[in-house]
């Protein structure tokens, strides 16, 4: 066989080939495609998502996990390397840092219902094992919880009582120990500063994966004025961190209701992204403005500041979701038409990005502009397109809310061809296809292959 005739391998006929493999239980072979494919295409972020899924069926969650983090090295927002992250660690029994990964997940994409199911088992694991722990006995025969219970009822007396008393010597000891304290964080190089910030960091985040949001914000506040305090050459990247914690002050005060507070914090790191050229910074500080805005009903305000975010999308998968939240906040404004030009738009980036989730989304806006805009027949078929898109996913509740809004907008586009019958005005062979007969044929088979699977 001359050379010219020797089948072309190429990255995406490799990835094919290893989901397919992997779809069919054999993960070792697949292993070798995605294995290929990075030689071809070394970091692609997507293969490496694909190969950490593998590596974790084969129970090497120590691959999986790097995998995971190698893509996250390349995108720190890509949502699918937060969830491989996260469902590595919890495979390997590092129930509390899984539920942190779970939770920054949640914040990119909280319409996607396995973050939330991930939270779930990462809470419910960590109870049991706190649960198991607490039930065990010391050899006096006393039992754990009892002393922790106990232990911390002494702590919270003796605490209230210095409180109330705070005598000279114990003011003069608290002195002591803050020179102290900053004499040795003069002392320390700015690497070791660097790694101690990144680890108070981590525990905010911590605090307010696990619903201490009060906590996590109190803590996040208290790093921000030690920060404040230090000078450029002690923290290299003071501005960039400055902004980070007033974020991190914004999602707590946001996960506390307090809306205000949160859309202030939000704007502080806006205005330090901006003033400082912090690029990624800025577009994060415009999509969490953005989401305040949407959560508190001031559509408009989200829809501008999300629009202003367009042109830092670094990718079509971000892209697909920002077209998505923008057309919803119109469609929620009334204004279906340019709700669905954005739903398109959602649906090309999704396309162009091969993210099935996000075609399913945007898909599912185009059909509800379609119904404001009374374009029944339309909505009928995308409704249909999208209930295709959830058996792939697969998603059952999505599934179920697509055959209800495929049988209510049914019955509007009946009613509406019932009534263009009356007036004689249902001539054409298109519309003969879409009689009402045929539309409830099309309804019942649904239902009925619904059931069946």
């Amino acid at each position: 066989m001359a050379d010219d005739d020797l089948p072309v391998v190429s990255f995406g006929s490799l990835m094919t080939e290893g989901t397919t493999l992997s779809r069919r239980g054999q993960h070792d072979k697949a292993l070798g495609c995605f294995n290929d494919a990075l030689k071809l295409r070394a970091g692609d972020k997507h293969c490496l998502i694909t190969r950490s899924r593998c590596f974790l069926k084969l129970g090497d969650t120590e691959n999986s996990l790097k995998d995971a983090e190698a893509s996250l090295e390349i995108d720190n927002t890509f949502y699918e390397g937060l969830y491989q992250k996260a469902e590595a660690l919890y495979a390997m029994g590092d129930f509390e840092f899984a539920l942190v990964f779970y939770h920054r997940g949640r914040r990119l994409r909280p319409d996607l219902h396995k973050f939330q199911l991930g939270i779930n088992k990462a809470e419910e694991a960590i109870i049991n094992c706190i649960g198991n722990l607490m039930q065990s006995s010391t050899r006096q025969g006393v039992k754990v919880v009892d002393l922790v219970l106990g232990g911390i009822s002494y702590l919270k007396q003796r605490r209230d009582f210095w409180q109330q008393q705070k005598p000279m010597y114990a003011r003069l000891y608290e002195r002591k120990v803050l020179r102290q304290g900053r004499a040795r964080d003069k002392r320390q190089k700015p690497s070791d500063i660097a790694r101690a910030i990144a680890k108070e960091v981590e525990d905010i985040e911590l605090m307010l994966a696990r619903g201490s949001a009060e906590e996590s914000c109190r803590k996040a506040e208290r790093l921000l004025k030690k920060i404040q305090a230090w000078s450029e050459d002690e923290v290299p990247n003071k501005n960039e961190l400055i902004g980070n914690l007033h974020s991190r002050i914004g999602d707590a005060q946001l996960a506390m209701g307090q809306m205000e507070a949160a859309l202030r914090s939000h704007k502080m790191d806006l205005d330090c992204a901006r003033q400082n050229t912090l690029t990624d910074a800025v577009s994060r500080a415009l999509d969490n403005i953005g989401h305040v805005y949407a959560r508190t009903g001031k559509f408009q305000q989200a829809i501008n500041t999300w629009e202003e975010k367009i042109p830092l999308a670094q990718s079509s998968l971000e892209k697909a979701w920002l077209f998505h939240e923008i057309g919803r906040c119109y469609l929620e404004l009334d204004k279906a038409e340019v709700a669905q030009d954005y739903g398109q738009k959602s649906l090309q980036s999704a396309e162009e990005e091969g993210d099935v989730e996000w075609q399913l989304h945007a898909t599912v806006l185009v059909a509800q502009a379609q119904v404001k805009l009374k374009d029944y027949r339309s909505a009928i078929l995308n409704f249909e397109r999208a209930l295709e898109k959830a058996r792939l996913v697969p998603s059952e509740s999505a599934q179920n809310g697509i055959i209800a809004a495929l049988d209510n907008v049914s019955k509007s586009f009946i009613a509406e061809l019932n009534k263009g019958h009356e007036d004689g005005m249902i001539s054409s062979r298109e519309d003969r296809l879409f009689s009402s007969e045929s539309i409830k044929t099309t309804t019942d088979n649904v239902e009925e292959e619904e059931k069946e699977n």
